[in-house]
């Protein structure tokens, strides 16, 4: 019985807690409380909890947890001020959060699984496979943390670190919920973004969910072929599934589509291909957010020139897209994803080689 893994608090939505607490004796108005202390005081403990009651808080502890994370490691940008967190979880799983400034407030960007099995190409976040999937508090907790340790208010949400978001799915629906719940963070819906490889059938799903949430495409190539040999995804599914996905989204929610499109010099940033890209986006209603690649030693992928970059933008609004060019942050710091995770356990894998060396020695 000891060794009975305990509920995470942390992880349940208010309905569910209310549920557990009534099923316990409690009055309605407790899980109300402790929903506001976990998710909108963010407290770590129950005993930071003033307003309930001793008895009732050692039950719980009895029978549940609080998830807590910890920062292994955070690196602040000179050139901008954006912030790279490495957060170790309860069971010293790595995952990275990304903290950002812009005009219209500040964002992080988070990751939904430790580490990825999805294989893209140009990421670094694949490069050390799929260890395992987040909790929604474990997302909830990166978003927490950073608020912590910046001590700044955070009004925009990415779901487009590490992993992919599609492959954790009914926890990132849970997630979803409880960060949009007026009884916790209350973030507002059309500030949330989930970014998606395309896993078609969960495009499919998501959907029906109404969730109220920016649906991000990470596209990257105008063809299959192209797309296949960056996106092993694409062996699965293909363009033209994906763009009937976007437009049932659009069609279903109302909400606009963004392809997120990772420029990569001389793979996918040609005349040709921009002409394309229009092609799609026009058909699938979306804006297109054009990423220039962040080099990563291990893809030998080259980052365009800003020129090509600003030409590649020029032709797709010559289509009548809407476009942008997202701004290039944190390159003083492992800014893309899964750079500064990867980097960390390279290092203790060197290490721990050398270790063994040294003992045979």
């Amino acid at each position: 019985m000891e060794n009975e893994k305990k509920t995470d608090l942390k992880s349940l939505p208010l309905e569910e807690l209310s549920e557990k607490l009534k099923e316990a004796g409690y009055p309605a108005f407790r899980a109300k409380q402790l929903y506001h202390w976990l998710h909108a005081a963010r407290v770590r403990d129950l005993d930071e909890m003033t307003n309930i009651p001793a008895a009732m808080k050692k039950e719980l502890s009895e029978k549940y947890e609080i998830t807590r994370i910890h920062t292994i490691d955070r690196q602040i940008s000179q050139l901008d001020g954006t912030q790279k967190f490495l957060f170790a979880m309860p069971d010293d799983c790595l995952v990275e959060s990304v903290f950002m400034k812009y005009s219209y407030g500040n964002s992080i960007c988070i990751s939904s699984q430790v580490g990825c099995r999805m294989g893209c190409r140009f990421c670094a976040s694949t490069l050390d496979g799929l260890i395992r999937n987040l909790t929604p508090a474990e997302m909830l907790e990166q978003i927490y943390e950073a608020m912590r340790q910046t001590g700044e208010k955070i009004s925009h949400v990415v779901v487009m670190g590490t992993g992919e978001p599609f492959d954790n799915y009914d926890n990132l629906l849970v997630f979803l919920k409880m960060l949009t719940d007026e009884n916790g963070m209350n973030l507002s819906r059309r500030n949330v973004t989930v970014s998606t490889c395309g896993i078609v059938p969960r495009m499919l799903d998501f959907a029906k969910e109404n969730t109220g949430v920016t649906l991000a495409l990470s596209l990257h190539a105008t063809t299959d072929a192209r797309r296949r040999e960056i996106m092993p995804v694409a062996d699965r599914y293909s363009i033209r599934e994906l763009m009937d996905a976007c437009e049932n989204y659009f069609r279903v929610s109302g909400r606009r589509i963004t392809f997120e499109y990772s420029l990569i010099a001389g793979v996918n940033d040609s005349e040709e291909q921009a002409a394309q890209l229009g092609a799609l986006a026009r058909k699938a209603h979306a804006h297109v957010n054009l990423i220039p690649v962040n080099p990563v030693k291990e893809t030998g992928y080259r980052q365009p020139e800003r020129n090509a970059v600003i030409a590649f933008k020029n032709k797709l609004e010559k289509h009548g897209i809407n476009v942008s060019i997202r701004r290039v942050l944190g390159r003083d710091i492992d800014g893309a994803c899964g750079q500064l995770r990867h980097r960390h356990l390279l290092s203790c894998r060197q290490n721990n080689q050398a270790e063994t060396t040294s003992e045979q020695r």
